[in-house]
Formats: C-alpha cells, structure tokens, sequence
C-alpha cells in the first residue's frame, strides 16, 4: 500500500513539475536576459482573431526581432479544437494551469506581459489594433521603461 501510495504521488508530483515547464524556463531565461515574457493564449485552428494575429504580428519579422534581441520569451497557451491538431496530455494541462494562472476568463485571443517573475505588465485583449512594428514598438518601450 505504502508503494502504490509513493507511486501516485511521484507521477502527481512529476506532472505538477512538467506544467510549469515552458513558464519556469522562460521566467528563468527571462532573468539571465533582462527580458520579459510574452505570453499568448491562442485557439489556433477555430479563433479567426488569433489566427490574424499570428499571421500578422507572431510571425512577422519585426516580432521575431524581440526574441532574437533578448527583448522578450515567447510562449503560446494553444487550445486547439480539431482532433488532428490536439497537443500532448502535458501540453493540455500545462496550457490550462496558465490559463487558470493569467486567463481565468477564458479570453481568445489574450495576449499578457509578463516580466521575469511572472508579474502581469500589460495585457490585449483581443487581437490587438496595432500592427507588428507598432505592437514591437510597444513591448521595446515597455522594456526601457524598466531599466535600472
């Protein structure tokens, strides 16, 4: 019984450390950076405005600058529908535990800035209205205003 008992908590314990995979390796990567962690709730196959704001800030160059420039750590929160797009189990649970986290009200697309604590510096709601230039600008500004 002791066994059976050790086991279950061993794998309750090993999920609860794989959920916050992505998010405690970005706040760590944040840190050692001086970035700040973008994170986006998206619904990638059933949400016409995350799919828009994927096609045009996501993967826009000026955006990807971001992350290349160690300005910010990109996670997207993905909840497809469609059976042939479904995430890993851990996927799923580690996308749901941040959205209990940042997205309690199930938003879509939710986009939150995050700096290397996990503390919320702004928020989109919705696909925002800037394009990606203007929304890069924004995150940079954002940025520089936290400088020592």
């Amino acid at each position: 019984m002791k066994t059976l008992f050790s086991a279950i908590l061993m794998v309750v314990f090993a999920v609860g450390i794989q959920a916050q995979g992505r998010l405690e390796t970005a706040r760590r990567t944040a840190s050692e950076n001086k970035a700040l962690i973008l994170l986006n709730f998206s619904g990638s196959d059933w949400c016409i405005p995350c799919i828009r704001l994927h096609k045009n800030i996501i993967e826009n160059d000026e955006f990807r600058k971001l992350e290349t420039e160690n300005i910010i750590t990109y996670i997207n929160a993905d909840f497809p529908r469609n059976k042939k797009n479904q995430l890993s189990q851990e996927l799923k649970k580690e996308n749901s535990i941040l959205a209990d986290q940042y997205n309690p009200k199930g938003m879509f697309p939710y986009t939150v800035l995050l700096d290397a604590d996990g503390k919320i510096l702004k928020s989109w709601e919705g696909l925002p209205t800037e394009d990606a230039a203007a929304f890069s600008r924004e995150i940079r500004a954002i940025k520089d205003s936290r400088k020592p």
